[in-house]
């Protein structure tokens, strides 16, 4: 390994600012392009779990620095036998049950609540440093989580607006006018790579509906094509997901 960045590894304050920062860029850089091809999990989901994941191996390390060395008379006579950073596992596995009850599946077929979740379970692993005494690593944690949750939601609309991928949900009148639709998307120099087609129910009084994918040849073309779109008059429904 390289010897110079020893002092990177050590537990103190640059180490950890940098740790994290680097979990946050890299994860959300992740997120970036699974957002830029219109996938649920995006920008700011990748970056919450990164940013959570990595704050969860730094408070095993300094629960283990502190047993092993300010802790460990304690340790040694209260008779602590057991890898502490257990209790935090367990925390964490019982936030994911918790976390996976805000995800939803819409009737459009479109998947909400995965970042809320990730802010959910990013804040458990805040929770357990701030339980430990990690005050160092929470005030960083707490300002890169807040800057994900709060102040990037407008950079990540700003990059599914700008996507060249995109999905839309549309329902018509009848199957007849699915060809006209997709005219419709072909004129707009959109690329069709996939739809799943839903005849609908008469008796629930559910229209059929459309999910195509597809990949837009020019950017910041998603106003111009929706439009297009819902000026048909056989068209009902249509939303981006």
């Amino acid at each position: 390994m390289i010897e110079s960045l020893d002092y990177l590894r050590q537990m103190n304050i640059a180490a950890l600012i940098l740790r994290l920062t680097l979990a946050m860029m890299f994860g959300g850089m992740i997120g970036l392009e699974r957002g830029r091809k219109g996938r649920p999990a995006g920008f700011r989901t990748y970056m919450l779990v990164c940013l959570g994941a990595a704050l969860t191996m730094l408070l095993s390390q300094y629960e283990y620095h502190m047993l092993t060395t300010r802790w460990a008379g304690l340790a040694a006579e209260i008779g602590i036998r057991t890898d502490v950073s257990r209790f935090g596992a367990q925390v964490i596995n019982g936030i994911g049950f918790l976390g996976a009850g805000t995800i939803i599946v819409t009737g459009r077929q479109e998947v909400k609540g995965l970042t809320t979740a990730a802010g959910l379970w990013a804040s458990a692993c805040m929770g357990l440093a701030i339980g430990a005494g990690f005050y160092e690593c929470v005030a960083i944690a707490f300002v890169l989580i807040f800057l994900s949750v709060h102040v990037l939601s407008p950079l990540e609309v700003l990059i599914i607006e700008n996507a060249r991928n995109m999905n839309i949900y549309v329902e018509f009148r009848s199957l007849d006018n699915v060809g006209e639709i997709i005219n419709r998307i072909k004129a707009q120099d959109v690329q069709i790579y996939e739809a799943e087609v839903d005849h609908g129910q008469e008796s629930l009084s559910r229209h059929p509906n459309a999910i195509f994918s597809l990949r837009m040849n020019q950017k910041g073309g998603h106003a111009r094509l929706l439009a297009s779109i819902s000026e048909m008059d056989d068209v009902y429904v249509i939303h981006d997901i």
